[in-house]
């Protein structure tokens, strides 16, 4: 199997289902359901024999190979780019590449012209000459869309600092920024946390305007000299702020030094106080490498320095080299959200709440909890922290997603110390509510993150997704947490309730911002309205059951292309996917529709497509990091959900680890201990 470094999952002998004490509550009842019981009893040992050591769970997270690009293009700024690791991430991302000579967001997806820049470049290191067949398809198409001039910010950026392109076209992000006050209008809190920990760096090395020469030109992927310049029209926002960016490159030559010295040794410290204890910043890659330049250009720190070689070794430790000579880069590792969604669907296959499997999961993640202040405290200084974050190490930037998988999960362990459990989720629960936004939802790292005039700003060019909204798909699993706890019945979640209601589409269904698309977003909210008390003949309930039944596809199976963030023609339309057939099947399953057609042709598709080892094969990307500009494909998201999804249906609506079943009970049979602060 395919080892993440640092990782260690390992294929081990484990007790199968059965051993493990897996049971049904039900004979089957006909070939369908006797087939779904098999799979899961596959499924469940699969998931066993994959857990690690120390009790955690966790897949490859697999991105666009922009990241791949990136971090070749660091070790050469750095000065120690080896040959071997050149080679090895080469031969990895021209494998990926499209017939038309682009590199794509997602598997099947059109070329992306940012993307295919960084990844051309790369390979120039890699030792790729630009006269190879490959590469003059590349820098041909490159030059069909507009040439490096029309891409995004990122790709430019990693060329000026090559001397590539110029810094003057570039737009303008001043370090002073880290100055102003929160109540102004584009202080660094008004961009979302992992925005901000772009924006950070990057104004230091705009500040410095770094260029380490390379040993050969990219000229070849200009368009020709009087090819109109790419831009965004004239009038509205983009006026305004193309004049703000001109004031800007006026005020970078009159500032006083010591005012920008000053200003970037500001930056610095931020960026300092936020290393996580692995050397990362935020678990992610490609802000851990901006950080990395940052504190290279301006404190001159050099690769060996205790800073950069913990950064540096935190991205050693997210490659992983699959076959021999071959080299990937992870963009964020995922354990806290592969082990919680794990358990959860090992529960839902029936394994034991007291499996020994369980209980080693439950402590590592309770191991994983933060404990102090994040950026999140900046909007809600007085709340206590207890969330959990994705990564292996991320104490400044919990989220709301996680947390809620986590306490879901533990809620379904009996664990031999129920109070160390209790004390921990008490404290998530306290955390999350707290967090909750003004008009009733809640978003993935902060509170009332709406602003709309930072994705105006031409620095960062992904618009709306520089900010961080309440989502439906995060209110939904916040919501799922407060009824298995009880406090379904409180304000917050009635009022939670009512957001989520008037985020319903026309056509029935809900965005999902984290996971692709509409079949996730629903997939998310119907178990979330039936877990507190929405009767399946809600209205809005049967509207989105039968928009799911409506675009599945004729094999029974169902799947989303991403291209549905901005084209409604994509809306629930795709070829079908394991994880994306478990969305709509957990759905349906949670709006009634159990004994209907489209579930029995949903559960045959997933039991037909089950690998001999219990698992499924999911090429396509399903997850969303930022819509329209990254993918991401998680591994385990093949592995869980077509369990849960399998798991609840064989138990028809029985709970597998005991516990009151709100999703099959009503609101008042679920009424449990409200605290006088979530009423």
């Amino acid at each position: 199997m395919t080892t993440t470094a640092g990782d260690g999952t390992e294929e081990k002998s484990a007790p199968s289902a059965a051993e493990a004490g897996v049971t049904f509550p039900h004979p089957p009842s006909d070939e369908t359901e006797e087939a779904a019981q098999r799979a899961v009893r596959r499924a469940t040992d699969h998931l066993l024999a994959r857990q690690h050591a120390e009790g955690y769970w966790k897949g490859f997270t697999q991105s666009d190979m922009a990241y791949d690009a990136q971090d070749l293009l660091l070790r050469q700024f750095l000065g120690i780019l080896d040959e071997r690791v050149a080679r090895a991430a080469g031969r990895w991302m021209r494998s990926r590449q499209s017939a038309d000579g682009s590199w794509p967001l997602a598997p099947g997806s059109p070329g992306d012209l940012a993307t295919t820049v960084q990844v051309y470049a790369a390979l120039r290191l890699a030792g790729d000459a630009p006269d190879e067949e490959h590469m003059l398809r590349c820098a041909a198409w490159v030059r069909e869309q507009g040439g490096v001039r029309a891409s995004r910010l990122t790709a430019r950026l990693w060329c000026a600092m090559f001397g590539w392109y110029s810094w003057d076209d570039l737009p303008e992000m001043p370090p002073e920024i880290i100055a102003l006050p929160r109540w102004a209008p584009m202080n660094i809190y008004s961009f979302n946390s992992w925005i901000r920990l772009v924006l950070v760096p990057l104004s230091v090395i705009g500040a410095h305007r770094p260029v380490r020469p390379a040993p050969f030109t990219l000229d070849e992927l200009f368009t020709p000299p009087g090819t109109p310049a790419p831009g965004p029209p004239a009038g509205g926002w983009d006026s305004v702020f193309r004049r703000v960016n001109d004031a800007l490159r006026a005020y970078r030559k009159v500032c006083p030094r010591p005012v920008r010295r000053a200003a970037m040794h500001a930056c610095t410290r931020w960026l300092l106080t936020r290393q996580e204890a692995d050397g990362s910043w935020g678990g992610f890659t490609p802000m851990t490498a901006f950080a990395v330049l940052a504190l290279h250009v301006h404190g001159g720190y050099p690769p060996d320095h205790p800073v950069l070689k913990a950064a540096l070794g935190f991205l050693d430790r997210c490659t992983v080299w699959p076959q021999d000579r071959v080299r990937k880069l992870e963009s964020v590792p995922s354990p806290v959200w592969d082990t919680s969604l794990t358990l959860t669907a090992l529960t839902d296959a029936g394994l034991p709440a007291d499996h020994p499997a369980l209980v080693k999961a439950a402590d590592w993640l309770l191991t994983r909890q933060t404990v102090r202040p994040g950026d999140w405290a900046v909007r809600r200084p007085r709340l206590a922290p207890g969330g959990w974050s994705f990564e292996f190490r991320n104490e400044t930037y919990p989220d709301l997603d996680d947390t809620s998988a986590v306490v879901l999960a533990l809620g379904r362990v009996t664990h031999p110390e129920p109070a160390r459990v209790e004390d921990a989720t008490g404290r998530a629960v306290r955390w999350s509510l707290g967090m909750q936004s003004r008009n009733g939802g809640w978003a993935a790292f902060d509170a009332d993150n709406t602003s709309a005039l930072p994705g105006k700003s031409p620095f960062f060019d992904i618009g709306d997704y520089c900010v961080d909204p309440p989502t439906a798909d995060i209110t939904a699993h916040v919501l799922e947490m407060l009824a298995a706890r009880g406090l379904h019945r409180g304000l917050r979640a009635r009022r939670a309730v009512r957001w989520l209601l008037g985020q319903q589409e026309e056509h029935g269904a809900w965005s999902g911002r984290w996971g692709t698309n509409y079949v996730y977003g629903t997939g998310c909210v119907l178990p979330a309205l039936a877990a507190v008390g929405i009767p399946g003949d809600h209205p809005a309930v049967r509207r989105a059951a039968d928009w799911l039944v409506a675009v599945q596809n004729t094999d029974g199976g169902w799947g989303e292309d991403w291209r549905s963030y901005t084209d409604p023609a994509y809306a629930g339309r795709g070829p079908s996917t394991p994880s994306q057939t478990a969305w709509a099947l957990l759905g349906l399953l949670a709006a009634g529709e159990r004994d209907g057609a489209a579930v029995g042709a949903g559960i045959r598709w997933l039991t037909e497509r089950q690998t001999q080892p219990g698992s499924w094969e999911e090429s396509q990307f399903t997850g969303t990091g930022v819509p329209l500009t990254q993918a991401l494909n998680y591994e385990y998201y093949r592995h869980v959900f077509p369990l849960m999804a399998l798991g609840r249906y064989v138990r028809r609506g029985q709970p597998g680890t005991g516990g009151k079943d709100c999703a099959a009970e009503s609101v008042s049979d679920c009424a449990g201990s409200g605290t006088a602060a979530d009423r």
